[in-house]
């Protein structure tokens, strides 16, 4: 614990569909909620406007579109997200050697070591800078919150949702914590507070009247002496500035149960592919692969296979997902499927790739030595995997999924609305244009194509020809 507030808390304001608010100005005001758009998607994130009609993330979005019907659905943008994510990031690397991203739009960020502030006057003063700074380089707010721990950091920008900055001075901990909800403690979710309510504890007061023991009786050692510790105010971890990753992974949930066994291997195929971009994005290697399937009955099953050394062979992570599949039940149907890597090392083992040869090599013996009927049977996996794929990627170009970017030749830049029987309408609209005009044109419009998002400062676009 800190004398000073000196460790600052920094969340984006309802990141997602702010972004989409930004970049189209049609949405500005308006309900807006970003998500999985299928019978089973849920709720990524919903503006503010939305969270009024009780629509919040992990919602299903069958349950947020009976809520708010008349609100803007939109696909995820993964990639312009990561964009502005970045800015934010480079800005909080100014203040601070320690900063300790939790995910695309919150970080903690330690004051102290930039040596930018060592009392609550100072600490503010970088805050509120902080936050002009960010609005002024993508166009979006955050919210900050400034305490001498990160626990109190994170309840002091929840506060201060949405737009605005909360101070909360060291010595004053357990008089703000006393009258809250056990939820708001760091490792109290639902269950544990639902245990906590039948023992009679449901404020932070409770449980530190309660006591240590009490709480290590009820909840273990562990995580009984650890909630005690939180009751009393008590944090006292770093920021870390680099926290090692443990694991890589994808998943895809389906809208509807995959039964056809080729479909299921492509797919795993396919998320082999999408897992190795992300470890050597993230510059790592891993030796154990991890696949994942949940089945029409929500029953899940996990396998893994340890490598002889650490790979990103796409062919090595590739093909063992694929062995661990042919030992996995999937009669009656699969909604999910997830390939990892673990046990993550930051080199490959060279061998791999030989081994990957090696097996190549084997397969294309075997193809040689048996015949059309056994080259379809051994072979098949791959040509399934290789032709679909590309032709599944115009596919979903062509499905004009609602809020992406496209530009038509004549119309210029816009964002889909919505698409269906052969037809998709699109607004035409950038980020500093006032609300512009729909139009409806075929899928196949020859003229319209899907296009990259336009930076929401007008700064930062680059001058054209």
């Amino acid at each position: 614990m800190r004398a000073a507030p000196t460790i600052l808390h920094l969340d984006m304001d309802a990141f997602f569909a702010a972004a989409e608010q930004a970049a189209k100005p049609s949405l500005r005001g308006k309900p807006v909620v970003v998500g999985g758009l299928g019978p089973r998607g849920v709720v990524a994130t919903a503006s503010y406007e939305a969270r009024r009609f009780g629509v919040h993330s992990a919602m299903p979005m069958g349950q947020a579109r009976r809520l708010a019907p008349n609100a803007a659905y939109l696909v995820p943008r993964f990639a312009f997200y990561r964009s502005i994510s970045e800015q934010v990031m480079e800005l909080l690397g100014r203040l601070s050697p320690l900063v300790e991203p939790l995910s695309l739009d919150e970080a903690f960020v330690d004051l102290e070591a930039g040596g930018l502030a060592d009392d609550s006057a100072g600490a503010r003063v970088v805050g509120e800078r902080l936050r002009a700074d960010i609005l002024a380089t993508t166009g979006l707010t955050g919210s900050v919150g400034l305490a001498g721990s990160k626990m109190i950091a994170k309840i002091a920008s929840e506060e201060a949702k949405p737009d605005g900055l909360v101070l909360i001075e060291p010595g004053t901990e357990r008089e703000l914590l006393g009258p809250r909800s056990v939820r708001i403690l760091p490792g109290v979710g639902p269950a544990t507070g639902e245990h906590l309510r039948r023992a009679g504890m449901t404020t932070v007061s409770d449980l530190a009247e309660a006591g240590e023991d009490e709480l290590v009786r009820l909840l273990g050692r562990a995580h009984g002496a650890s909630l005690y510790r939180m009751a009393q105010g008590y944090d006292d971890r770093a920021v870390v500035a680099e926290r090692d990753a443990k694991s890589v992974s994808v998943e895809d949930t389906f809208d509807v149960d995959l039964h056809d066994r080729v479909r299921i291997r492509t797919e795993v195929e396919r998320l082999a592919d999408r897992c190795v971009a992300r470890l050597r994005a993230s510059g790592h290697s891993g030796r154990t692969i991890v696949l994942k399937v949940r089945r029409y009955d929500f029953s899940t099953l996990t396998r893994s296979d340890t490598l002889r050394g650490p790979t990103d062979d796409p062919v090595v992570v590739r093909e063992a997902a694929g062995r661990l599949l042919e030992a996995v039940d999937t009669t009656g149907g699969v909604r999910l499927l997830g390939v990892g890597v673990s046990g993550l090392a930051d080199y490959t083992q060279e061998d791999l790739f030989a081994q990957a040869e090696e097996e190549r090599a084997a397969v294309a013996i075997a193809e040689a030595g048996a015949g059309a009927d056994a080259v379809e049977a051994v072979g098949g996996g791959a040509a399934v995997s290789s032709e679909p794929e590309s032709a599944g990627v115009v596919a979903v170009e062509r499905r004009w999924a609602p809020g992406h970017d496209v530009r038509h030749a004549v119309h210029g830049a816009g964002w889909v609305q919505g698409s269906g029987v052969g037809r998709v309408t699109v607004r035409f609209e950038d980020p500093w244009s006032a609300p512009g005009r729909v139009r409806t044109f075929s899928v196949d419009d020859p003229e319209l194509e899907p296009s990259e998002p336009l930076p929401l400062v007008r700064g930062e676009c680059r001058a054209e020809a």
